[in-house]
């Protein structure tokens, strides 16, 4: 009986060459520009053949939009215990992701593209625009279902204004002052709550949300004469 030929995988890949390659393409985005931004320059500062990159990503747009996404994927994990925190701590995590060096500046990038690679817009939006927007709706949902949110709330106008304020607000000033995306969700919440019982606050009641594993409630005081 004849042996069966054992075939091979193919080469593996290596992260460490995708995060060199992912890397150096954002580093170019920022810098250059995406038309000024060659494959082949990304390929050599990276250390990798142009194959390799194909065999990766099927355009330079694929590549460009993928770089992107290491930026969103990078932001810290949201759960702060209750809806309207995760709303301002979302935010936050897209402030930051603004603010950092080129980072308003790789949106226009892709934005000035728009006539002549419309496959870039398209990645952007479906890779950054979509799951930020999704991250958000998420939050709004849960809060509705928990009754904390109007009925008849937009959800879809309220996430167009929570992300909208933090784009308007850099155009205008160049930067986002601290506390700002908090003021925003305090603003565009106040709209769409639920209406809050005589003498409360709906930003500082409890959410119905369980804190997640590892919170440290803190022990409730007794009364000093002893009484319960």
């Amino acid at each position: 009986m004849q042996k069966r030929m054992a075939t091979s995988p193919g080469r593996p890949r290596s992260a460490e060459t995708e995060r060199r390659i992912l890397d150096v393409a954002l580093r170019m985005l920022a810098e250059e520009g995406y038309s000024r931004m060659s494959l082949d320059a990304v390929a050599a500062e990276a250390g990798a053949s142009k194959p390799t990159i194909y065999r990766r990503w099927a355009s330079k747009a694929d590549l460009a939009t993928a770089a992107l996404r290491t930026l969103q994927l990078a932001e810290p994990f949201v759960d702060t215990g209750s809806n309207s925190g995760d709303l301002s701590a979302t935010l936050e995590n897209f402030c930051r992701s603004l603010l950092r060096p080129n980072g308003m500046s790789l949106i226009g990038t892709v934005l000035a593209e728009e006539a002549h690679t419309p496959e870039l817009l398209r990645l952007f939006r479906e890779r950054l625009v979509a799951p930020r927007r999704a991250m958000l709706r998420a939050i709004l949902e849960r809060a509705r279902q928990h009754n904390e949110l109007r009925p008849d709330a937009d959800i879809d106008t309220a996430v167009s204004a929570l992300v909208g304020a933090i784009y308007a607000r850099y155009l205008a000033a160049s930067k986002i002052p601290p506390g700002f995306a908090k003021a925003v969700v305090e603003t565009i919440w106040t709209g769409i709550a639920s209406a809050p019982e005589a003498g409360t606050n709906p930003l500082a009641t409890p959410s119905a949300r369980q804190p997640s594993a590892g919170t440290v409630r803190r022990a409730r005081r007794p009364p000093r004469d002893g009484r319960t």
